[in-house]
């Protein structure tokens, strides 16, 4: 029997409404779809070392999963050159999965000055990437999120990720949970479009969605 997200759930996620922006730079044209009735929905968690990110195809049936990893960067690199490494292999990222939706991890409350400024970087270099493809951009407090995904705002990654997992039919795919909670963000966004997310078989993907794809030097 599937599982279904209660409308309890549902009714306690808040969050701002989505906004369509124009597309701007080279990169090549992306579909941009006015609803989540079908298209990419593509979370990410930022990060100034480690990115996660999430890819859900939504189906008339329902999201189907369809990509998860990390970017990484040059972890003895500068910040600005770890910052430009990861906006290279985000913009290459979007370019090749084309998302009507970038779903971004928002700010939180950071227990210093120094993480707080790390945190507005690198999520300063996701929203930039996502605004130039002219997606649509929806962003969430990892709170709203887990309490989506797993009913409890202070759910553990690991909770997150098994109800991932679960809702996903991720069955023995292994992701990190930096790409774990970038698919919670993707799910957070489809299910405020009252799309019925259900506990499924085992995705069958075509090729390895663990490798990490690290950014270039």
């Amino acid at each position: 029997m599937g599982l279904v997200l209660t409308q309890r759930q549902l009714a306690a996620m808040q969050s701002p409404r989505p906004r369509a922006l124009p597309g701007q730079g080279a990169l090549p044209s992306v579909h941009r779809a006015a609803s989540l009735e079908h298209g990419v929905v593509l979370g990410i968690d930022p990060g100034t070392r480690v990115v996660g990110y999430g890819a859900v195809l939504v189906e008339p049936f329902g999201p189907r999963y369809l990509e998860a990893g990390v970017v990484q960067a040059d972890l003895k690199a500068p910040i600005h050159e770890r910052l430009a490494q990861i906006a290279r292999e985000l913009d290459l990222l979007m370019a090749r999965l084309t998302p009507c939706m970038v779903v971004v991890e928002q700010a939180f409350a950071a227990t210093n000055v120094q993480s707080a400024l790390r945190i507005g970087e690198g999520r300063g270099v996701v929203l930039a990437c996502a605004a130039r493809t002219g997606c649509q951009i929806q962003q969430f407090p990892p709170a709203v999120a887990k309490r989506a995904v797993a009913g409890n705002g202070a759910a553990h990654k690991t909770q997150v990720a098994g109800m991932v997992r679960r809702l996903l039919g991720l069955g023995a795919i292994e992701l990190e949970l930096d790409a774990t909670d970038a698919l919670a963000l993707a799910l957070t966004a489809i299910l405020r479009s009252n799309i019925p997310v259900r506990a499924g078989p085992p995705s069958k993907a075509s090729k390895p969605l663990t490798a990490q794809r690290r950014a270039r030097s």
